[in-house]
């Protein structure tokens, strides 16, 4: 997107220098990478990436309302809800479309949103492989709201450690060492400390939580939480001492139920320019005149899970649970990231933390996907190149 950048990484671009990429995140990090990473970053000029910044500062603004708890309070199961302080989101991820709007400039379009961590160490990292192995200029960045890498892993060191030794800070998932998103969790331990721990390791007495770390058990001081309850629903009969929703004493980095509350249930509470009409789809008394210009999404999934790109009046009728279901408007990419043999649609995630104490969260980083499919997901891709996830590099 922004063409000299573009020209000088393809007049590099080889598949053999993509091999050699791959080949060094490999012996960085051997068996870690269990996802596509794309052949490019994506270069992105100033005027969209203040698009997107003005986007997601639309969408806080909606966060911060005195009356967001009381608006998302239904978004969270019952038998999911965690207790102790939510404090505030801590993570904010805020996944958008590249379109092209109606004046013919490109504009980011609201797709999906987290109050859930996402891949904040191996989206730092990425870039550095790039950079290696391809001409970048220092006129991009991956950073934004962090002047270069050390600071970035400075901030996101205190922020997750809160003035915590680091072994009393542990990353919590189920089955870490067989997620797709491990290299991440890796890269969390090599460059913050944190060591990624699986729910069936975590001991309870009380209400303190410990794990086993080379012969002794350490206090569990604060999580910094990556479980999502849609697979934990996928073992019932796991055998754990501690149960998420059990009130214990500890800090949540960040809480679990703004998954829940900062999500596809947040949409239908947004507007503005980069912001598709969502609907909840039990409030509806009548359905859109122009039904196949949306999408049927869950509420209560991730990952694209159920996703409905096709519906008519007769599907929507025949659901029982219509309050589990939102509608939204559908977007259309912009094929914008020149490959070798055509052009490829993308994604930008922003990426924010939000310390205890600061007035404002903090655009950090983002993350990029690019595709060739109907949808963005590894799904739609199969087979083709010059998609996955990537890095987008900000015009400075």
């Amino acid at each position: 997107m922004i063409p000299e950048h573009r020209q000088t990484f393809n007049a590099a671009f080889s598949p053999a220098r993509y091999a050699e990429m791959q080949a060094d995140i490999e012996s960085q990090l051997p068996g870690q990478l269990d996802f596509r990473v794309a052949e490019s970053p994506v270069f992105i000029p100033a005027v969209l990436r203040d698009k997107l910044i003005a986007a997601g500062q639309s969408i806080i603004e909606v966060i911060e309302r005195p009356d967001f708890k009381q608006l998302t309070e239904a978004s969270i199961p019952a038998h999911q809800r965690v207790p102790g302080d939510e404090g505030r989101p801590e993570f904010l991820t805020f996944d958008f479309a590249v379109c092209r709007g109606a004046d013919g400039e490109l504009e980011p379009q609201l797709i999906e949103m987290q109050g859930f961590p996402s891949l904040y160490a191996f989206q730092s990292w990425l870039p550095s492989v790039f950079k290696a192995h391809y001409p970048i200029a220092d006129s991009v960045t991956p950073f934004l709201e962090a002047p270069d890498f050390e600071t970035y892993q400075e901030r996101m060191r205190q922020f997750i450690l809160g003035g915590q030794p680091a072994e009393n800070v542990i990353l919590l998932e189920l089955f870490p060492e067989k997620q797709k998103t491990r290299i991440d969790f890796a890269l969390t331990k090599k460059l913050w400390g944190i060591e990624p721990v699986c729910l069936t390791r975590v001991q309870r007495n009380g209400r303190q939580l410990f794990y086993e770390k080379e012969g002794r058990l350490v206090e569990v001081k604060r999580i910094y939480n990556r479980i999502i309850f849609d697979e934990l629903a996928r073992y019932p009969e796991l055998n754990t001492e501690f149960n998420l929703t059990e009130d214990v004493d500890v800090t949540w980095v960040g809480h679990p139920n703004w998954f829940f509350r900062i999500s596809k249930y947040t949409l239908p509470l947004l507007e503005g320019p980069f912001i598709p009409a969502s609907y909840y789809l039990h409030e509806l008394t009548a359905y859109p005149e122009d039904l196949h210009s949306y999408v049927l999404k869950p509420l209560f999934s991730f990952a694209g899970a159920g996703v409905r790109l096709h519906v008519t009046a007769a599907d929507l009728d025949a659901l029982t649970d219509k309050h589990h279901y939102l509608l939204q408007r559908k977007v259309t990419y912009e094929p914008v990231v020149q490959s070798p043999d055509g052009l490829v649609k993308c994604e930008i995630r922003l990426l924010y933390i939000w310390p205890n104490g600061e007035a404002r969260p903090q655009l950090l980083t983002g993350l990029s996907r690019l595709s060739r499919g109907e949808m963005i997901g590894v799904d739609f891709n199969k087979d083709k190149d010059w998609v996955g996830g990537t890095t987008p590099l900000f015009e400075r």
